[in-house]
């Protein structure tokens, strides 16, 4: 059992995720860099598989070099550029480094990326990837072939609690669940309605399915305005956008915006710990933390 599983399932603290950056150039000094910033806040850090459709350092790889310098990885995989050979050869290649936590995901769009001519794969669809990771659980591949010993896998998924259909939503993560799902990282929302009617909806049909909301931390109205006009799946009531761009202080307005829509969520129902990500502007992870009642490992 993998320290997030222990933590989430037989435990009533909080937890914390984080996005670890992506890798490209400076090899494990980044790597090092990064896991000493966020080693004393987090349980768990994302090892991400190609996002925003850019290539990168692969999460297999990323996830063991996490896994080297103290921190426990989940590693995410997503159905665009792999067939489900290679989704099972990504896990048991995690497997066979003692990493338990996987992500698994559909991903963004080609058109997302810089490449966007890159051939979709598409070979199966999020829930049907969580579903190969449970049947690996049970010790054998996808074609019945015998894995053992079997991989111990703690499995999640990403859901969007803030785009239409809304009541879709609810359905599918139930969908995920049933699937083997244990807990959703939920993507970034900036609207507190529509993530308490999920998390709501949510507790109602699947109850022991761990919720996580992802919260970003910004500096101004500007990365905003950016999330709000190019990435897809989210959208920002202009109200906050305004509330940050007519403050005297953005850096401070958005700091305060952040921690209250974190507060918020953590009341909600099924919802066990917070993602946090944008780490570009870590000056104020600290003081955001310690507002949520963290305190750093030593």
């Amino acid at each position: 059992m993998s320290a997030l599983q222990e933590k989430l399932e037989n435990t009533k603290e909080t937890v914390f995720t984080a996005e670890f950056p992506s890798i490209d150039g400076a090899g494990m000094d980044k790597v090092v860099k990064n896991a000493e910033r966020l080693a004393p806040w987090f349980d768990a850090v994302n090892a991400t598989d190609n996002p925003a459709a850019h290539a990168h350092a692969s999460n297999t790889s990323t996830a063991i070099a996490i896994k080297m310098h103290g921190l426990e990885p989940i590693m995410q995989i997503v159905c665009r550029d792999k067939n489900r050979l290679a989704i099972q050869a990504d896990m048991m290649g995690a497997a066979l480094h003692g990493i338990q936590n996987i992500s698994l995901l559909t991903g963004d769009d080609v058109t997302a990326g810089d490449e966007p001519e890159a051939r979709r794969v598409f070979d199966v669809d999020g829930p049907q990837a969580i579903n190969i990771a449970r049947i690996l659980t049970t010790g054998k591949y996808l074609s019945g072939r015998k894995i053992n010993p079997a991989p111990e896998f703690y499995i999640s998924a990403v859901e969007n609690s803030s785009a239409p259909p809304f009541d879709y939503r609810i359905q599918r993560a139930l969908k995920k669940h049933q699937a083997g799902a244990r807990y959703l990282q939920l993507q970034i929302s900036y609207h507190p309605d529509r993530l308490e009617a999920f998390c709501t909806g949510v507790a109602k049909i699947a109850p022991a399915l761990h919720l996580i909301p992802t919260i970003v931390l910004v500096k101004s109205a500007k990365p905003m305005d950016f999330m709000n006009e190019k990435v897809p799946g989210i959208d920002i009531p202009k109200d906050m956008i305004n509330r940050v761009a007519s403050a005297s202080d953005q850096s401070a307005e958005a700091y305060q915006l952040t921690v209250d829509l974190a507060k918020h969520a953590l009341t909600l129902p099924g919802v066990r710990g917070l993602h946090v990500t944008d780490f570009r502007h870590d000056d104020s992870l600290a003081s955001f933390m310690h507002e949520l009642g963290r305190k750093p490992r030593n």
